[in-house]
């Protein structure tokens, strides 16, 4: 269960890790994931020796995933759900542009095919290597949201996990 035997503390979890204990066995289907982040404003920080493309290009070898975040379809005690699971492993679960991306069509689609949607939320904050671009992502998933709980049947949880800094409460609650 991801707890130190000896001191009772919580382990951090990957998101594949929340997808396995979470959701119904074999009912994993996930959506989007073959977005990548580009480098839309080319950042190369001064005091980092390598290129953000590198950055994530190494991320996505450590943590085999490629984005902060994995959404899809499953069951729940055999319900079906849309869940979202953000992976602080990969860049603290940084919000960039496929990040906001894919959640907010993970959003979209829970609206679309009327089903619960479950967001699992593990991050530090916006990804300032794309600029004001993924500053835009807020709005958009905060928007989708917002249509999505206008239809006062469907069921939304935000499940905030450590860490998860403050900033990120003005969108997924």
């Amino acid at each position: 269960m991801n707890i130190c035997e000896h001191c009772g503390y919580h382990l951090k979890m990957s998101s594949s890790d929340r997808i396995e204990l979470s959701i119904d066995p074999g009912t994993w289907n996930p959506m989007d994931e073959d977005m990548v982040s580009m480098d839309p404003i080319e950042f190369h920080s001064k005091e980092e020796s390598e290129s953000y493309k590198n950055r994530m290009d190494s991320y996505q070898r450590k943590t085999g995933l490629t984005e902060a975040v994995q959404t899809g379809t499953d069951q729940l005690n055999g319900i079906p759900v849309t869940i979202g699971i953000m992976d602080f492993q990969f860049m603290g679960g940084s919000m960039g542009s496929i990040v906001g991306e894919k959640i907010t069509r993970l959003v979209e689609h829970a609206g679309n095919q009327l089903l619960p949607l479950i967001l699992v939320c593990a991050f530090r904050g916006a990804r300032m290597q794309e600029g004001s671009l993924n500053l835009m992502q807020m709005a958009k998933i905060s928007s989708a949201l917002y249509e999505y709980q206008k239809n006062k049947r469907l069921f939304y949880v935000s499940i905030l996990t450590s860490p998860t800094t403050g900033g990120v409460l003005n969108f997924f609650i």
